[in-house]
């Protein structure tokens, strides 16, 4: 791999990291004082131009969305930021919170600069005690320093930035979701159209970035569209739908490797790549067995796709749903895929929040199921039933509200076929898992 030199992690451990003296030191908000001095359009076509897509696991491009915005619309207009990180495996948005969280304020100011929100959320998954602490001293800081409130720096730009504390469920990392959580109600996603920019928080034009998408905003702005679109990969010349998958990636890897963690690289490295080269090579001197390339809802890599790269589009030519929050985990070659795929049938079956019928009675038919193989009672037909429940679900074959059922059925319908035999196995002989079965979730 060639030299990189990270950006969205430069600072992270550096002493006295955190406050607003130090970010300074290092050029913070600098960014902002440009995007004070441009028209909002001018910042919007300068993300647009850039080709960020957002790194909350959609991966749509973050400037067209500012875009659906209502034209001259009287506000007002909101900005909410995702800092739910429910998926598993997925912690890099983690990482930035708590140890550079000003970048992270500078991008969202930038960001309603753009879209000329006066107000932002920062919706933060509850358990992250630390980073609520770090972001609201942060947020405290901005205040006192004329970075956020009223006129910020001198000019007409007024900014409040809220952070609000979720219950710490997995379906508001869906945006209608999140919405509906912040209003205070239930987290049932919203039947779309209307979508969130034209009504959303509060029947209001509302934007929802990732955390670090606006990170990203941050760095686009102070170092320009052609430093990030320098890094990534180009867009594939025969697919007119592909936009490319530009700038760095804060890639998470966890499981059976050396050395899990959150490392940034150029969008495009290759699932081996990340393994060997910062994963320290699979534990115990195993070999992998499979790779969840995203987050568990993406599916998985066998051991033959290791080479896929990372990106926007490699994933899904290898059979998986998509990128998705790059969050790398790795299953070693004495797990059974049995075990490994009822952990993320029962996941999502606790996490279905009931609104769509396929959903809620189909991640728990398929959490049964597998909880029936797992005990050595599975029938010869039950892989067809797992394929034909997990093909009925979803978005895709527009049977639900949100893509949560998209995310539970594909790592099912992925690990059936590349992992057939395997399962076969396991029925034929009637084994039974060495792991203890789980009490039911419900």
């Amino acid at each position: 791999m060639a030299e990189f030199e990270p950006v969205l992690m430069a600072r992270i451990g550096k002493p006295d990291a955190t406050s607003l003296a130090s970010y300074q030191a290092d050029g913070g908000y600098d960014g902002l004082k440009k995007a004070l001095s441009m028209a909002p359009a001018e910042v919007t076509d300068i993300v647009k131009a850039s080709g960020l897509r957002g790194r909350g696991g959609a991966g749509f491009p973050c400037g067209l969305k500012w875009t659906f915005l209502p034209k001259d619309h009287p506000g007002p207009i909101y900005l909410c930021v995702n800092a739910d990180e429910s998926e598993p495996g997925t912690f890099n948005n983690r990482v930035i919170m708590e140890g550079d969280p000003h970048q992270i304020i500078e991008g969202i100011a930038i960001a309603c600069r753009a879209i000329k929100a006066q107000t932002a959320y920062i919706y933060l998954r509850y358990e992250f005690g630390k980073s609520y602490r770090v972001l609201q001293n942060a947020i405290d800081e901005c205040y006192a320093a004329n970075l956020l409130g009223k006129n910020i720096l001198g000019t007409d730009f007024c900014l409040d930035v809220y952070l609000h504390r979720g219950a710490g469920a997995y379906i508001c990392g869906e945006e209608t979701g999140l919405i509906e959580s912040l209003e205070g109600k239930r987290a049932w996603p919203r039947i779309k159209p209307p979508f969130p920019a034209i009504e959303g928080l509060f029947r209001k034009p509302t934007i929802v970035n990732n955390i670090e998408t606006l990170a990203c905003v941050t760095h686009i702005v102070r170092r320009g569209v052609d430093w990030f679109r320098s890094m990534g990969v180009p867009p594939d010349p025969n697919n007119p739908r592909d936009p490319g998958s530009f700038g760095p990636k804060l890639y998470c890897i966890s499981g059976h490797v050396n050395k899990p963690g959150c490392y940034e690289l150029p969008l495009g490295v290759t699932a081996r790549q990340l393994i060997e080269e910062q994963g320290g090579g699979v534990w115990k001197g195993r070999k992998v067995k499979a790779v969840v390339p995203g987050g568990i809802s993406m599916g998985f890599l066998s051991a033959d796709e290791l080479d896929t790269p990372l990106d926007f589009s490699g994933p899904g030519k290898a059979g998986c749903l998509g990128l998705g929050t790059a969050a790398v985990v790795v299953i070693d070659d004495h797990t059974s895929m049995v075990d490994v795929l009822f952990n993320c049938c029962r996941f999502m079956a606790h996490e279905s929040c009931g609104q769509c019928t396929p959903c809620r009675e189909g991640t728990d038919w398929m959490r049964k199921i597998l909880e029936r193989i797992r005990s050595g009672f599975g029938k010869s037909k039950d892989l067809d039933l797992l394929m034909e429940v997990a093909g009925s679900m979803g978005i895709i074959p527009g049977t639900t509200i949100c893509g949560l059922s998209d995310g539970a059925a594909w790592p099912v319908k992925n690990a059936i076929k590349k992992f057939r035999g395997e399962f076969e196995e396991y029925i034929a002989k009637g084994m039974k898992s060495e792991l203890p079965v789980l009490v039911d979730a419900h």
